[in-house]
């Protein structure tokens, strides 16, 4: 499944949806998750979303549940359940395109570098299953379900992890394909 799946992103990765995904990426990173962080706050500048932890202990998550307050935890909901699942969808794809777009001109075809480019599928996964933990959180509040908050730093943990792997392949990506002039390697 995730060869199919590579080969697709390899396929996909077309310069001008690499950027289109790219530019799509930056919208959502620079304008409407702060936007969203913004209205979740209500001007306190006090409360930071769950998502944006590495770690936690559950007490500090279940505190930071009670600080969103009565209105602000059905809020939060709502973005795990719509925008938080649009943006994991874009970012996997213009991450794993752009790793496969870097990787054509850093790397031979039948390089075993080539199958890497599925890395942020893992941000993807864990980013929905920490998803189902924060709103599971939030919907049983004020329940303290001590199993799913350390299930859902476990995720948070693992998502953070496969997304600085995917920088790190960006990064070599970018490097391995500078050296060759940007050219597809044949």
């Amino acid at each position: 499944m995730m060869q199919k799946l590579s080969r697709k992103f390899h396929a996909w990765a077309k310069g001008w949806l690499v950027f289109a995904l790219m530019v799509l990426d930056m919208f959502f990173m620079g304008f409407v998750m702060p936007l969203i962080g913004g209205l979740m706050k209500g001007g306190t500048g006090t409360q930071q979303p769950i998502d944006l932890q590495f770690f936690s202990t559950p007490a500090k998550l279940f505190a930071m549940v009670e600080s969103y307050g009565e209105f602000g935890r059905p809020f939060y909901r709502n973005v795990e359940l719509t925008v938080d699942i649009l943006y994991p969808v874009i970012y996997t794809l213009a991450f794993g395109l752009l790793i496969s777009w870097l990787f054509q001109r850093g790397f031979k075809p039948d390089s075993k570098m080539q199958k890497w480019n599925v890395m942020p599928v893992g941000i993807w996964l864990f980013d929905l299953l920490e998803n189902l933990g924060i709103v599971t959180m939030l919907s049983m509040w004020p329940s303290q379900l001590v199993a799913i908050a350390w299930l859902t730093m476990i995720f948070t943990m693992v998502k953070w992890t496969f997304a600085g792997a995917s920088l790190l392949l960006i990064v070599i990506g970018l490097a391995m394909a500078a050296r060759n002039g940007f050219r597809k390697k044949e």
